[in-house]
């Protein structure tokens, strides 16, 4: 369901191990990797479709993980037009649609690595993973998602243990990052156009 401004609710999903490295997911038939994410059904909260998303792409249960954290608003991306008729040919996108918003949860795996099965619905949306650090590098993520994930792990990097510098960012400062973002003037528009980095 679309709000208003035309941006469907979504969660994104970082998943943490004791080393705190992140789960990278590789898309189904595609060269393309991301963090798990996924649409929030109509009555569900933020954290009911993040639970049901973590076991329909990856496999786990509640159990398995323990919630950190998670963004305190929306951050939002647009999807370009090109990249919604090269996915999905045969779909007729509705000019409303703009892209989506998103609630983003930082989880600790608490289980066994044994535990993720990318297999647990009947259709997959990974079929590899791997762990990388952290702040993972932006060039791997496709273009337009770039500045949400940048937001994103910006934000959620207040949580983690002292064992991760912040120093070790190295596409911006983090405070930087948030203090644009909440502002009037912050826009994900803003970061994907660099202006909050420090390059």
């Amino acid at each position: 369901m679309l709000d208003r401004e035309g941006y469907r609710a979504n969660v994104g999903i970082v998943l943490l191990n004791s080393h705190n490295e992140v789960f990278w997911g590789k898309r189904v038939g595609q060269h393309s990797w991301q963090f798990p994410q996924g649409g929030i059904a109509h009555g569900e909260s933020p954290e009911q479709a993040m639970y049901r998303e973590l076991h329909e792409e990856v496999g786990l249960l509640p159990e398995h993980v323990q919630i950190i954290g998670r963004t305190r608003d929306w951050l939002r991306y647009d999807v370009p037009e090109e990249y919604l008729r090269r996915q999905h040919p045969t779909r007729v996108h509705r000019a409303a649609y703009r892209g989506q918003k998103q609630i983003w949860f930082l989880l600790r795996l608490v289980g066994l690595d044994s535990d993720i099965h990318l297999r647990a619905s009947e259709h997959p949306e990974f079929d590899a993973w791997r762990r990388v650090p952290f702040w993972i590098e932006l060039n791997s993520v496709i273009e337009f998602k770039r500045g949400v994930y940048q937001l994103a792990l910006s934000e959620l990097a207040r949580y983690l243990t002292r064992g991760i510098k912040m120093q070790e960012l190295v596409w911006g400062s983090p405070l930087d990052l948030m203090q644009s973002f909440y502002s009037k003037e912050g826009s994900v528009k803003d970061a994907k156009e660099g202006k909050y980095s420090n390059d």
